[in-house]
């Protein structure tokens, strides 16, 4: 397995500083980027290209901090996070909350395509700001909980390096908020995509 926090020369945590990952992508990548050796020999070039494609899937996978999250704990604990089919019982409520809106976005949406008067037309338009208003509060509260799942991340990085602190890392609360991750990622491109939709 590719070790993508070795590859960008990044320790291996919970926790990725963006703007760092950042800087180091481009530091490392520009050595290597095409238009660098476009005048090096084919065998160098194709080197250069596959360092180049290492380097940048990398960067893309550790920049997601969920993608990141199971890519550490592949690393460490040597095995995938275990994939959970059904939503988490906390989380059962947002899920029918947010599929209830999604629902009623969608509708709403068929209805507008159906609509010939124009006088349905700006009813249905009414109606629309009304859910966009209900989607955006919804993404917007998922929002505010992925905040905290990262600022959570956030903290468990200083120190995670002292070796002391190898014996008591919590890899079961990092699977939790990987999957917790994957769950709110998810509901907010359905949030927006809805949003997107009803702003016919």
């Amino acid at each position: 397995m590719t070790d993508h926090f070795a590859l960008l020369q990044e320790a291996r945590r919970p926790w990725v500083d963006p703007d760092e990952l950042k800087q180091k992508f481009l530091a490392l990548s520009s050595v290597v980027h095409p238009d660098r050796v476009h005048q090096a020999p084919t065998a160098d070039r194709q080197a250069a290209d596959r360092r180049y494609a290492e380097l940048n899937a990398a960067y893309n996978f550790l920049r997601e901090p969920k993608d990141c999250l199971r890519h550490l704990l592949e690393l460490e604990i040597g095995a995938r996070a275990a994939e959970v089919q059904s939503v988490p019982a906390g989380l059962t409520e947002t899920a029918f909350a947010i599929g209830q809106l999604c629902r009623t976005a969608d509708a709403l949406v068929r209805d507008h395509q159906r609509a010939t008067s124009p006088l349905l037309q700006v009813s249905l338009f009414e109606r629309a700001q009304a859910e966009i208003e209900r989607l955006t509060a919804a993404r917007d509260g998922i929002r505010e909980r992925r905040r905290g799942l990262l600022a959570e991340l956030q903290a468990l990085t200083p120190g995670w390096d002292a070796p002391a602190a190898a014996a008591d890392r919590p890899w079961g609360r990092l699977e939790e908020i990987q999957r917790l991750l994957g769950y709110f990622d998810r509901w907010l491109q359905q949030l927006d995509e809805r949003i997107f939709r009803l702003s016919f």
